[in-house]
């Protein structure tokens, strides 16, 4: 998912099944390193017991250093 105001923006919230899945996904996204950004952890993936319901991916916001 990624919330964008401009053709180029400045940060995007992302979400995956991993906290380092859904970085990746930003990083692609934004088409930058890891070194050109600051990540906020919204949420961390919870998972369901014994793959019941209750899993939640991870979130996160994704922020271009200035």
């Amino acid at each position: 998912m990624v919330n964008e105001s401009t053709n180029n923006p400045k940060s995007i919230e992302s979400d995956g099944a991993t906290v380092e899945e859904a970085i990746q996904k930003a990083l692609k996204e934004l088409n930058v390193g890891r070194s050109s950004v600051v990540v906020k952890v919204v949420s961390e993936e919870k998972k369901g017991l014994f793959g019941m319901e209750g899993e939640k991916p991870a979130k996160i916001i994704v922020s271009l250093k200035e």
